[in-house]
């Protein structure tokens, strides 16, 4: 709070992420009801060099906050459509609301029931892959991703991901891709200004939505098997690259979780630690959502957050000889005392899907995260009762430490797909 204060005093307001205390009820209402409702916390964006506009956003804490926010800035549409939507934000999922504060407010927040941490707000970035390759024709095969995690064993089962839905945050999905056919249950995009874009189609802002979708759900096809859980269907939001990026993160991740994803991909973060984000995760897992992140590129070390957090699956990479890749971010931390990844899956030369009918190889953990996330939704079609709690613990207990890695790089080592069952079903009977 200290360092908040003082970036307040010195640029006369900040931006905050507000933790809203369980069983603070937030509603979506009308821009008069919210300039009532939370008026007095927050102030007006414009102070941030922004044009003023309606807001349409409110909450039931009690004293309110100012109803402007800068015009809409849409990606898909021309701008003669654009239209007023709100600043201040409230994530009632999550439990956050998001907004601009100057001391007043920040000293009014602080002493109001229902609000709980308040945090600078941080804007968190891809975690890009460090290497990308065109793929050159082959025979269609398994990848040795999907292999390395005994996919296909539970395939020969019947558990393909079928009844799952898995939340996807990323640059967007390409859903005229051959191997994304049928995979797509929902799309949504967030345009620049962080406001969700009314009959968006699914596309591509990027490269990487596509492949790291194809990991998790890919059909088999002329490039082979090297999608997870093949009969898995995804919640896909497009909202990284550009623009408001917080807004948009924290709407697309609001969004799949009203959607009925039971789990929740990702790979972004920040450097360090920060926990400007803990009660993001928080709102997911009390959701009983798995959130399962990234721990960034940037080698031994290092670390990103939310990838971080206690409470997320945290997932490094590693290659095809079962060494932890040198890019592969991997900490050790005291306070609480825990080691980050949680697990490392494979994320070195992952081949996949990309936009345009398109298929590469990309390198990062970023490539390792949705191994896991698919690997959690074959576990969860399996047994459709798990828990969030169930799923990352038989993840955790199935992982081995080959004699290739050490502890400090890759922590509890390489999840087994039929292990990561068998321990979840003497876990539920």
């Amino acid at each position: 709070m200290d360092s908040l204060l003082q970036l307040i005093e010195q640029d006369g307001y900040a931006q905050v992420l507000i933790e809203l205390e369980p069983g603070t009820a937030t509603t979506i209402a009308s821009a008069a009801d919210a300039q009532v409702a939370l008026a007095g916390f927050f102030i007006d964006p414009a102070v941030a060099g922004e044009r003023p506009r309606g807001a349409v956003l409110t909450s039931e804490l009690g004293p309110g906050l100012a109803a402007n926010a800068p015009i809409k800035l849409q990606m898909s549409t021309s701008a003669d459509q654009l239209e007023p939507t709100p600043a201040v934000r409230v994530f009632p999922t999550l439990r956050l609301a998001l907004g601009y504060v100057d001391r007043v407010g920040i000293e009014a927040l602080a002493g109001s029931p229902g609000i709980g941490r308040i945090v600078r707000a941080e804007t968190p970035s891809l975690i890009r892959p460090v290497q990308i390759r065109l793929a050159a024709d082959a025979q269609p095969a398994t990848s040795w991703g999907v292999e390395r995690l005994g996919a296909p064993a539970l395939w020969a089962q019947g558990i393909r991901g079928a009844g799952v839905l898995v939340g996807h945050v990323d640059t967007g999905i390409d859903g005229s891709h051959p191997a994304l056919a049928d995979a797509i249950a929902a799309f949504t995009e967030f345009d620049l200004n962080g406001d969700m874009v009314s009959g968006a189609q699914p596309w591509d802002s990027d490269d990487h939505g596509t492949h790291t979708a194809g990991t998790i759900v890919g059909r088999p096809g002329q490039r082979g098997a090297f999608g997870m859980a093949p009969e898995a269907k995804l919640a896909s939001a497009m909202v990284i690259e550009g623009g408001k990026l917080l807004d948009r993160i924290l709407g697309g991740i609001e969004w799949a979780a009203q959607n009925g994803a039971q789990i929740v991909s990702a790979s972004l973060g920040l450097p360090g630690q920060s926990p400007a984000f803990q009660a993001m995760v928080n709102g997911l897992r009390s959701r009983n959502i798995l959130p399962v992140f990234a721990v960034g590129n940037e080698g031994p070390g290092t670390s990103r957050f939310p990838g971080n957090y206690t409470n997320v699956l945290s997932v490094g990479a590693s290659d095809e000889q079962d060494h932890v890749a040198v890019f592969s971010g991997s900490q050790r931390f005291i306070n609480p005392t825990r080691m980050v990844p949680d697990v490392v899956a494979p994320g070195d030369r992952i081949l996949s899907c990309l936009p345009n009918g398109a298929f590469a190889e990309m390198s990062g953990s970023s490539m390792a995260t949705p191994h896991i996330a698919g690997l959690a939704a074959l576990l969860l079609s399996a047994e459709p009762g798990s828990s969030a709690d169930d799923l990352e613990a038989a993840i955790q207990d199935s992982a081995q430490l080959p004699p290739t890695m050490t502890l400090q790089r890759a922590n509890r080592g390489i999840p087994n797909g039929p292990g990561a069952l068998a321990l979840l079903r003497q876990r539920l009977h």
